[in-house]
């Protein structure tokens, strides 16, 4: 089996924290099963299951047992079982630090958990600066931990960005809505 790229699936709206991005898996099998399952929403006993089935697979290789690590961690946090997600991040990232997808929905779970916006906008920031398959789902949720600190200019400029990114995406530019700008008057002006 190989990895072949990302797949993002938008699993719930700003109540809920954002959005998470599944691992693509080529083949056949439980790695690619789990993938399916984490996106499409199985009932989630069922996906967990078939995830852990999966990663008891000795032959799986580097790179699809990162992306299986991510893909159950986005099943964890369809649970709310946002330590047991981030743990499953970790590990892929252990095993690929370049996995962008594992950094975004660390970041993702971070914010879930709550009163965790500065490490979650530590960790979109390491999974944008990892090329994302899509991006926009990163700056999206960037800037929502950054509305929840307070930082408007930050959180603008991150939804504008997920907007250009994915014009047909309608959340962004709702979000952008909300904002006024206001130019500051200097002292010659």
């Amino acid at each position: 089996m190989t990895r072949v790229g990302i797949f993002a699936s938008i699993l719930l709206g700003l109540s809920g924290g954002g959005t998470s991005a599944a691992v693509s898996v080529m083949g056949a099998g439980f790695a690619k099963s789990c993938f399916e399952a984490a996106e499409s929403g199985r009932p989630l006993r069922e996906a967990m299951l078939i995830c852990e089935s999966a990663l008891l697979d000795d032959r799986l290789d580097a790179g699809d047992r990162a992306a299986t690590l991510v893909n159950r961690g986005v099943v964890q946090m369809q649970a709310r079982n946002y330590l047991s997600a981030i743990a499953d991040y970790d590990a892929a990232i252990k095993i690929r630090p370049e996995s962008a997808e594992a950094y975004v929905n660390k970041g993702i779970a971070l914010m879930r958990m709550g009163n965790r916006d500065e490490d979650a906008v530590a960790q979109l920031s390491e999974g944008i600066a990892r090329n994302p398959q899509r991006p926009e789902i990163a700056f999206y949720s960037r800037a929502v931990a950054h509305e929840g600190l307070g930082h408007a200019r930050q959180a603008y400029e991150d939804y504008s960005r997920a907007a250009q990114l994915a014009p047909e995406w309608a959340e962004p530019a709702e979000q952008l809505q909300r904002f006024q700008i206001v130019r500051r008057k200097t002292a010659l002006g």
